[in-house]
């Protein structure tokens, strides 16, 4: 089954998997199995004479280690499994809008559900195109429904996602929920871009009228989505770009949008997204409307909707855009020490970069009220394959070419840690987010805070001025410094693993970083 179209693949969803259904908005519910998330600890790649030198391997690394012997073992069992089912499905695609640049792949499935939901995750080739495609860059051998052998050297579950660089192939066994293609593509492009001189980035891209680009970072929670989606702006694309010579590409041809307690009120654009064509995972239905119930997490929390990113109406089509201006890393700060917009130096980027950091509210099943850090290196530690530090050297070595200014801010809480303080507005970020965009930021006047050396605006318009210090907000003003100090630590800790790493050419570069840390 070559490339066949969405409704072609409504059809054998429904008529052949199990769970699959049409809901009253047109969408295809269908069901993951039993993982409902991806399996970061089952992914393998394979350590050969070349990615042993080029990737990052060891303490905090995402890539864990496999033989070539191993995967060629896994890739039988897969294409065993593939070549004995009545039909299997093929997508030939690309990654990135950057014609230049792109990447050609092909995607065999068991699953119509999968085909399809490549189909809006890659980028689309017109009949001629695909006429034309000839051998792919890269192929995954997606055999999910069967186990790989647990007794198999280095397996550890029935469950292996393997990927060998030097064949240009990915095997899945033992797992069907759908990100594990879509993630599993992303540290390719973290591979092969940087290779070309191109910097890949776990972010959200939008493009203002006068054609000023913004880059968005920032782990879940912190309004990444919110925030790149703009009606005032265009989206180039909300989870993975590039960054060449010719300016910035998103990955994807469409949006893989968190469900759960999703509103037309809170998110207009992605429940308008919902239709034919969008393959909803997970989401749990009534069985006489096929209403969805949104709020309703039986299933998994992690309720997905995948859908071609022209189903948003703003989005900038093709999604390329110029050199991005401005550089923003979101941090949702539980402690509440961070303020809520802050001008970077090109170090303290790279810092904050590498840091990748938020904090999450505890589980409260137990009482626990304690904030809890989260750091992940360039904002996506999960999909990177070389060292963060190449990364943050190669974003540094851009900003500096292509004049863009890093900003840090703080969506999280103000006043006090969380249970004592209260979350920023909305409102509040937003009209930062305006400033950033606009370039009134960079006309006030800026003054430096302790311990981080951040340095903050005396204004922004539309946002109370008291509020932007957060030592204002607090009123037990030895809690803060306590709290500040404890969040200084936590940081100083996490940036030991990069600490030994001569970062580019230039080993004093490495020192300006370290030194645009936190000092006590």
């Amino acid at each position: 089954m070559y490339n066949l179209s969405p409704a072609e693949l409504y059809e054998q969803a429904v008529k052949y998997e199990k769970g699959s259904f049409i809901t009253s908005s047109g969408a295809l519910a269908t069901l993951s199995g039993a993982k409902t998330g991806r399996s970061p600890k089952d992914k393998r790649v394979v350590k050969d004479e070349t990615t042993a030198e080029e990737l990052w391997w060891g303490k905090g690394s995402p890539n864990i280690e496999m033989d070539e012997q191993t995967f060629l073992v896994n890739r039988e069992r897969a294409v065993d499994y593939l070549r004995s089912l009545d039909k299997v499905y093929v997508n030939d695609q690309f990654l990135n809008w950057d014609p230049e640049h792109r990447i050609k792949v092909r995607i065999i499935s068991a699953r119509a559900y999968h085909s399809l939901f490549m189909h809006n995750m890659c980028i689309r080739p017109t009949q001629e195109e695909l006429l034309n495609f000839g051998n792919p860059d890269f192929t995954i051998y997606n055999a999910g429904q069967f186990p790989c052998n647990r007794y198999t050297h280095y397996m550890t579950s029935s469950t292996s996602i393997d990927l060998n660089l030097a064949r240009k192939e990915m095997v899945i066994l033992g797992t069907q929920y759908a990100g594990e293609m879509k993630k599993g593509l992303f540290g390719v492009m973290h591979y092969l871009m940087p290779k070309r001189r191109i910097l890949s980035l776990h972010s959200g891209c939008n493009m203002g009228k006068d054609g000023d680009v913004a880059l968005f970072f920032g782990l879940s929670g912190t309004g990444k989505t919110t925030l790149s989606t703009d009606h005032n702006r265009f989206l180039i694309g909300d989870d993975e770009h590039c960054w060449s010579d010719n300016g910035v590409s998103n990955i994807e041809g469409g949006c893989y949008a968190k469900c759960i307690d999703l509103s037309k009120e809170k998110e207009p654009d992605i429940w308008n997204a919902i239709k034919f064509g969008t393959v909803l995972e997970n989401v749990v239905f009534d069985e006489h409307t096929r209403d969805v119930d949104y709020s309703d997490k039986s299933v998994t929390e992690n309720t997905r909707a995948s859908y071609p990113i022209e189903y948003i109406p703003n989005a900038k089509i093709p999604c390329v855009g110029p050199h991005p201006k401005n550089v923003i890393l979101l941090a949702c700060d539980a402690f509440g020490v961070l303020p809520p917009v802050s001008k970077l130096s090109l170090a303290q980027t790279m810092y904050h970069f590498i840091s990748g950091y938020t904090a999450l509210v505890a589980g409260t099943e137990e009482g626990v009220k304690e904030p809890q850090a989260t750091f992940s290196a360039c904002f996506g530690a999960a999909f990177i394959m070389l060292h963060p530090t190449k990364y943050a050297a190669m974003l540094a070595e851009k900003m500096q070419k292509y004049g863009a200014t890093g900003w840090l801010v703080n969506t999280g809480w103000s006043g006090g840690r969380y249970g004592v303080g209260s979350r920023i507005k909305l409102s509040y970020t937003r009209r930062i987010i305006d400033a950033i965009h606009s370039g009134s930021l960079l006309t006030v006047d800026y003054r430096k805070t302790e311990v981080f050396g951040l340095e903050i605006p005396t204004e922004v318009e539309g946002v109370p001025s008291e509020i932007l210090d957060p030592t204002n907000t607090w009123e037990d003003k030895v809690a803060y410094k306590e709290t500040l100090m404890k969040l200084a630590v936590l940081f100083k800790n996490n940036f030991e693993v990069f600490a030994d790493y001569k970062i580019g050419q230039d080993s004093s570069l490495t020192e300006e970083i370290l030194a645009a840390g936190p000092n006590f």
